[in-house]
């Protein structure tokens, strides 16, 4: 356990949180406005499993995609003819963060579609803006505040994730192991002080980081639509 480099966990968490959250934002921007603003058949399944990560025990979530992204799957073996091999690898990680986080980040992109007063659309549409010029132009600015408190939400999920990453990314050294299979990793190994200490300050103080910012953006993007109340 000497060899383990608690400042490769850190970074490697840092990149694939950041990645994963990048890569899910304009899928959750889509849905979350879909949601918000339209109504069609199927609402409330979609709805129930875009939220599933949430209340599925984290091991579950990466068996279940160990089991469509494995090696051993149609869409894993495929990936790895192509070269591009899923499970047990870096972009493993980056996934399970993804998978983890995104049902927080549809849920907050939404929450800040729905405080968007109507009216400000329809105005739009009055002077002869299309919908994806009201989008562009009126919706997505009036909620971006909203959108970038639910990114740093994910992020921090994400950042903390260990039960789908475990199973479908592995614990390698450099490759996987991020900050809480590291600290997993020490939890019985001697003398593992001096390699935790970084873990644990990294990880709290990152967590702290991002929930105050997160306050800080959802206070913001209230006051600005004229919600926020002492």
């Amino acid at each position: 356990m000497s060899t383990l480099d608690p400042w490769l966990a850190i970074g490697l968490s840092l990149r694939a949180a950041a990645l994963a959250t990048l890569l899910s934002l304009p899928a959750a921007i889509a849905l979350g406005h879909a949601l918000a603003r339209r109504r069609f058949l199927g609402k409330a399944l979609v709805e129930a499993i875009v939220l599933l990560p949430l209340v599925l025990p984290p091991v579950v979530t990466g068996l279940l995609l160990l089991r469509v992204f494995g090696r051993r799957s149609p869409i894993g073996a495929s990936l790895a003819a192509a070269g591009l091999p899923l499970s047990f690898s870096t972009g493993a990680v980056v996934l399970a963060a993804a998978i983890v986080g995104f049902p927080l980040l549809v849920r907050s992109t939404r929450s800040a579609f729905e405080a968007i007063d109507v009216r400000y659309e329809q105005l739009s549409r009055t002077l002869g803006w299309g919908k994806v010029s009201t989008f562009v132009r009126v919706s997505l600015p009036l909620a971006a505040p909203g959108i970038l408190a639910g990114s740093v939400l994910a992020f921090t999920r994400a950042l903390g994730e260990f039960g789908a990453t475990v199973v479908l990314a592995g614990n390698v050294e450099g490759d996987t192991r991020t900050i809480a299979l590291a600290v997993y990793t020490l939890l019985d190994a001697p003398r593992s002080d001096p390699a935790m200490r970084p873990l644990l300050a990294a990880s709290v103080g990152l967590s702290l980081l991002a929930v105050l910012v997160h306050e800080v953006l959802t206070r913001h993007h209230l006051e600005r639509l004229g919600l926020h109340h002492e």
